[in-house]
């Protein structure tokens, strides 16, 4: 493992600058900074932990914006003329992200001792995805890495906000249920037994909703923790099984894209990813099917995977695309008419892309939708819960006075 090092050097416009570095040894540092037009004038190793070393109780990822924020400044720097070497030196001290600036450090050590940078960053797939490298390697090839890098920041850019407007709609339903749910407990496990011992005083017939309300807390103590463990346990063998077994996916994908409301929104969703990633692709010039393996494995949604899968087999045999499209009900046809006439026209990343956006603003007005929609029939059902809670509590005090005489 490369250690950190201190240094100060000299420009060659005659300042001094002082910075980190990680390398092999002192003279790995010094070559990479005469490399840089620099001068060194000190190096040390570090012996304390590294200012961007922090504590985290989870382990940090590079997300989607972090990566839309380094292609971005990568593409400005290589096409400004800085050099590779220096633009991924940069680019790792001035991260944000530890995770990301440490991955960045290894694939500008790898590629200093002479592997590509497509294949620098393959060796990191939790970092860099598949369709990162693909576009890396196509830009690199074709001599475009600068431009490649930008639509790549472009289309992360666009996928992350994507993502945002469909987490703003599902945050409201989600802590509303949440809150739902704590309420119930609060009451079952504390309110309603403090009301038995009170009617168990009294005597008397009780009314059934309270009889049935008295039952449930009686038996909250178990089924409450035991759901609690259940609920973490099948959580936890969801997405062990969903990440092993494509069967699983392609089941809960299907259940997904059927759930009243909120799967259309999936949907639109899916079939954004989907045209703008394989846009994306063939704009760079990654062949047709490599590009189709590369969109099933980022869509996030194994039934478009599965029909990305029967596109590949379809044009192997040189055939068309849009064909095998028809026989999966998730394309809408306009889709399917769109790509048919994108491919007969030789213009099918501009049909592509405009099928994203069309869907981008599907997705907006659907959320913006929903939330109008579902604030009123949350607020609705949170009331009657524990309105139908109260009222079956208090439903036993109209006869206390009956009782009493």
């Amino acid at each position: 493992m490369a250690d950190s090092y201190a240094y100060r050097v000299r420009t060659r416009e005659g300042k001094l600058v002082a910075g980190t570095m990680e390398a092999d040894g002192e003279a790995a540092v010094a070559t990479r900074l005469r490399s840089q037009g620099l001068v060194p004038i000190q190096i040390s190793k570090e012996a304390k932990i590294s200012g961007k070393t922090e504590i985290h109780l989870l382990p940090q990822k590079v997300k989607l914006r972090d990566l839309a924020i380094f292609a971005r400044q990568f593409s400005t720097m290589i096409n400004s003329g800085l050099s590779l070497l220096r633009t991924l030196n940069i680019l790792a001290d001035q991260s944000e992200n530890p995770v990301l600036a440490k991955t960045i450090g290894e694939v500008r050590t790898d590629v200093e001792r002479g592997s590509s940078l497509s294949a620098s960053m393959s060796k990191h797939p939790k970092v860099f995805n598949t369709l990162f490298v693909s576009m890396v390697r196509a830009g690199e090839t074709g001599g475009q890495l600068d431009t490649v890098l930008n639509r790549v920041a472009d289309g992360f850019e666009a996928d992350y906000k994507l993502r945002q407007k469909v987490k703003s709609a599902m945050t409201y339903p989600v802590v509303v249920a949440f809150i739902a749910v704590m309420l119930v407990t609060v009451m079952l496990l504390f309110v309603v037994p403090t009301f038995a011992g009170m009617f168990e005083g009294l005597g008397g017939e009780l009314p059934l909703p309270t009889k049935f309300l008295l039952a449930m807390s009686n038996q909250a103590k178990i089924l409450i923790p035991l759901g609690m463990v259940l609920s973490v346990a099948g959580f936890i063998a969801y997405r062990k099984g969903r990440k092993e077994n494509a069967d699983i996916r392609l089941r809960t994908d299907q259940v997904k894209l059927k759930i009243p409301v909120f799967g259309e929104l999936f949907r639109k969703v899916a079939l954004s990813r989907f045209s703008r990633t394989l846009a994306l692709l063939l704009r760079a010039g990654v062949p047709v099917l490599q590009a189709l393996d590369i969109v099933g494995e980022s869509t996030g949604n194994e039934v478009l995977a599965r029909a990305a899968q029967d596109v590949k087999e379809s044009v192997r045999q040189g055939e068309s695309m849009s064909s095998p499209l028809e026989r999966h009900d998730v394309f809408p046809p306009m889709v399917v008419q769109m790509i048919s006439v994108g491919e007969d026209t030789g213009a099918l990343d501009a049909m592509l892309d405009k099928v994203s956006d069309f869907y981008d603003q599907e997705v907006e007005s659907t959320t913006e939708s929903l939330t109008s929609l579902i604030e009123p029939v949350m607020i609705g059902v949170l009331g009657s819960i524990v309105g139908a809670m109260i009222i079956a509590l208090y439903m036993p005090m109209f006869k206390i006075f009956e009782l009493i005489k």
